[in-house]
Parts: structure tokens; C-alpha cells; sequence
């Protein structure tokens, strides 16, 4: 999850209907633009698919729409479906990136690649809780100084959490979770007229994808999750994690800052600009915290954070950081768990997390709306693992932010034989296309050649070319 954050057991699958019960997909170009200048999805094709609301209770549907980038006739051998993460987040440019860093990799020449935006995303039936700027970072944080403030958040979280409940899509809201998006991936799976579908997912698109392949194990092919939530998913747990992966992977910053300092003079050693993010803490406030971890996602970024410290410039929002990002994400993360509903809850959690993780605990433990959310859960979380075949790659950096080391080796383990995890000694969020060739190899050889792990494995610190080509 990034600011810019199945439970099949309980609902009986439905037999896919017969192939000619598949809708039918027309292809159309251009695709939706996001608004965005060049367009992100540019050389690609789009469709829309309706897909149950409610697949207890199938006749109302909402539209999801669908991006293409067509394999390379002779070379195809079947569909690679991808997710961004967030939840939030939408993914029809995927194909297009894919291609543009990974095009003479021979990969998207094998595969129709398919994006899609996931119901209650932009192009896809959108939802809303009419939050304003200052309410969308809800669901993390801010990082609290004591008791006080967490009562202070509670009182806001009661506000987002009631505005979700009321807003104009609120009849939506309930159908917002991992396992009905799951299920619509297994929909887009019949309307390709595929048997079996590939998979990657990264962030909490990894999560999406292990729920598939609990959900659905006899239908997925080949499954690649990158940056890998726990199986529990966006749960509380994963919230307070965030504060361990803060943890894990500033220590990459500091000495890169250090090694920078007649630029920024942020501190010499490590040591030192470690000192200097408690005394910039303590001045600017949580957001200063906030920016930080953001910054840790990709050492890319390390530059802007090292200029907003030095106050030579700040963070800025992205043209989708707006109010259907942050409603789905949240409705997505509170209706996929139980959430604690006590404010001393919270109180004793931002307590025990500023003795272990002062740098970002009390943020990642703080109250959140999910606390006090306007309707019951449908139904129970997805349950990740279960029989199935061996197909399931996980790539995992040691040093993420987001999704730490713990909670990757948890899902590992769920899912027991059928998976193996690659552990890639990097920093930041995201393995695949990135910055080292042996991650990238992993993946490659998996989905590209269909070499899977014969047992779990490490890759060294490393630089590959793709970084030079960005």
C-alpha cells in the first residue's frame, strides 16, 4: 500500500458456464487515459466485462474495464493477468510497462497481458466516501505523541468511517473486498476463454493474487507475487508492520545520505542522519514522518526526500491520489478483516510500538476508520494455501517498507509445498523490473520459460541493465 497503503470455503463456487455462456470481449482503442499526458496506456486496447456485485446474489453487476497488450502471433502461450497493488491502485497502463521495461525479455511476446482496473477503481464502476485532502490518508496514521491524539484520530476516523456509509456509493460498499475481486479475475479468466490463467501481482496485489490461487487453485498457471503481504492481508497486523519495514529499510538511506553529505548535510555517518530524522521529526511533524516512508519505496526517490529534509523542496501529490484511491483502499482493508473497535486498544498498541519502533510505530498503530466501520463483514477472510499444484513464486526484497520480510515467509509457509520464495538482498518495494538481475532473471525464467524454483533461494546484492534503460 502506498500514500501517493478466500474464504471460497464459505461461497460455493459456480461451475464456469460453457464457452459459448462466455461474454464476448470487444477490443476497442485508445483506452482510458487517466487524464494523463502522454497517455500511460498508449498502444494498447481496452473492454469492458460486467462482473457480479454480489456473487451470492448474482443479478446486479457492476463493469470492470480491461486493457490488452497482444501476444506476438506463433510466440503465445496463454494470458498473464497483472495488479499494481494498493488496493486502489488501477492497472490498466500494466501491459504498457511491462513492455516498455521488459519488452526484449521475449516475456510479453508469450502472453496477451491483461490490466485491468479492480471493481471500485476509476474506470471500473468507481466508489467514493467523499473524503477531502486532509481525510485521505486515513488509513495510516498520524504518528501519535500519546493517548491524546489517539483520541484526537479516532474522532476523525468516526467521521471518514460514517462519510463511507452515506456516501452516494455506499449500496457498493460492502462488495468491496479481496475475495469478490478474485472472483472477478476468475470471470475475466472465462470471458478470455482461457482454461488457466498467469499471474503477478506486487504489494498488496500479491495478496490478491494468493487469494486466487486459494480461491481458484486448479485454474491459475503460473503465480508470481512480488513484495508479499502476510495471508492475513491488509489486517492490523500488516498495518503495524509497516513501522518494521521503516525500520528494515532506513538504514539504506541513512548511508546513502551520509555518502551525500556536501550536498544535502544531513550528517556524515549513518549515526548521524538517523539523529537528524528525530531532530526533523520533532519540528515538522507526522507528515515529515509520512514523506519519509514514502521516499523508501524506491531508491530513486532517496534524492527528493533528501531535499524536502534540507527543505530545498516538497512532496507533491499525483493526479490519482484523489478521493477513489484512498475510498477503496479503505473499504477494500476494512471489509477484507475485523478490525479492533477499542480506542485504548490503539492507546496501548501507539504505547508498545514507541519502545519498539520509534521511528514510525506509533503512526503504523494508530486508530484507523476501520474501527468504526458503518457495515458488518459479508464474510470471512480469505483463507491463503490449501491443495493445490506447485505454482506459486514468491520474490521478495529483504529491506521493503511496505511489506516486510516477516510477513512474506508467513505466506511462504501457508501455502507449504505448492510455493517457493526467491529473497532478493535490495531495498525498496518491488522486485520484478527493477533494479537487480537475478530477481528479474527468477521471475523471467518462471513466467517466460516456466523454470519454477526447485527450492526456495536468495539473490545477491546486484545491479541489472534495466536500471541503465530507465
Amino acid at each position: 500500500m502506498r500514500k501517493t497503503l478466500a474464504l471460497l470455503a464459505f461461497l460455493p463456487l459456480l461451475a464456469a458456464p460453457p464457452a459459448d455462456a462466455s461474454p464476448r470481449l470487444e477490443w476497442t482503442t485508445p483506452c482510458p487515459d487517466y487524464g494523463l499526458t502522454p497517455s500511460p496506456t498508449a498502444g494498447l486496447e481496452c473492454a469492458t466485462l460486467r462482473v457480479p456485485l454480489d456473487y451470492a446474489h448474482p443479478d446486479r453487476t457492476i463493469e470492470l474495464t480491461l486493457s490488452r497488450h497482444a501476444a506476438t502471433p506463433g510466440k503465445r502461450r496463454g494470458v498473464l493477468l497483472m495488479n499494481p497493488g494498493g488496493p486502489g491502485s488501477p492497472g490498466l497502463a500494466m501491459p504498457a510497462q511491462l513492455v516498455q521495461r521488459m519488452g526484449d525479455s521475449g516475456l510479453p511476446d508469450a502472453y496477451d497481458v491483461i490490466g485491468f482496473d479492480p471493481r471500485g477503481t476509476v474506470y471500473s464502476t468507481p466508489v467514493t466516501c467523499d473524503m477531502t485532502p486532509e481525510q485521505r490518508g486515513a488509513v495510516l496514521g498520524p504518528y501519535a505523541d500519546g493517548p491524546r491524539d489517539v483520541v484526537a484520530t479516532a474522532a476523525k476516523a468516526r467521521v471518514v468511517a460514517k462519510q463511507c456509509g452515506q456516501a452516494a456509493t455506499a449500496d457498493l460498499l460492502p462488495h468491496m473486498t479481496t475475495a469478490n475481486t478474485a472472483r472477478d479475475l476468475d470471470r475475466i479468466r472465462e470471458a478470455l476463454g482461457e482454461k488457466k490463467i498467469s499471474y503477478y501481482g506486487v504489494s498488496y496485489g500479491s495478496y490478491l493474487g494468493a487469494a486466487y490461487a486459494s480461491m481458484f487453485p486448479g485454474r491459475g498457471d503460473r503465480i508470481v507475487l512480488d513484495s508479499v503481504l502476510g495471508p492475513r492481508g491488509l489486517d492490523v497486523v500488516a498495518n503495524r508492520r509497516f513501522a518494521e519495514g521503516f525500520d528494515d529499510r532506513f538504514p539504506d538511506f541513512a548511508a546513502w545520505a551520509a555518502a551525500r553529505d556536501d550536498v544535502y548535510h544531513l550528517g556524515r555517518t549513518p549515526a548521524a542522519v538517523t539523529a537528524k530524522f528525530f531532530e526533523l521529526a520533532a519540528v515538522r511533524g507526522p507528515e515529515f514522518r509520512s514523506n519519509t516512508w514514502n521516499g523508501l519505496y524506491d531508491d530513486a526517490s532517496f534524492p527528493a526526500i533528501a531535499a524536502e529534509w534540507a527543505g530545498t523542496s516538497r512532496s507533491a501529490a499525483g493526479p490519482l491520489d484523489g478521493d477513489n484511491h484512498a475510498a477503496l483502499q479503505l473499504q477494500v482493508l476494512c471489509n477484507d478483516n475485523n478490525w479492533p473497535e477499542s480506542v485504548g486498544y490503539y492507546q496501548r498498541a501507539v504505547d508498545r510500538e514507541r519502545v519498539l519502533h520509534p521511528m514510525f510505530g506509533p503512526a503504523a498503530a494508530n486508530v484507523n476508520p476501520c474501527a468504526f466501520w458503518p457495515v458488518e463483514r459479508a464474510e470471512l477472510p480469505v483463507r491463503v494455501g490449501g491443495p493445490g499444484p506447485a505454482n506459486v513464486l514468491l520474490v521478495q526484497n529483504r529491506r521493503d517498507p511496505a511489506t516486510p520480510l516477516s510477513g512474506a515467509r508467513e505466506t511462504r509457509a501457508a501455502f507449504g509445498n505448492r510455493a517457493r520464495m526467491v529473497t532478493v538482498d535490495a531495498g525498496g518495494h518491488g522486485v520484478f523490473t527493477r533494479d537487480n538481475a537475478c530477481g528479474n532473471e527468477v521471475v523471467l525464467r518462471y513466467l517466460r520459460d516456466g523454470t519454477f524454483p526447485a527450492a526456495d533461494g536468495s539473490c545477491p546484492a546486484q545491479i541489472s541493465a534495466v536500471s541503465s534503460t530507465r
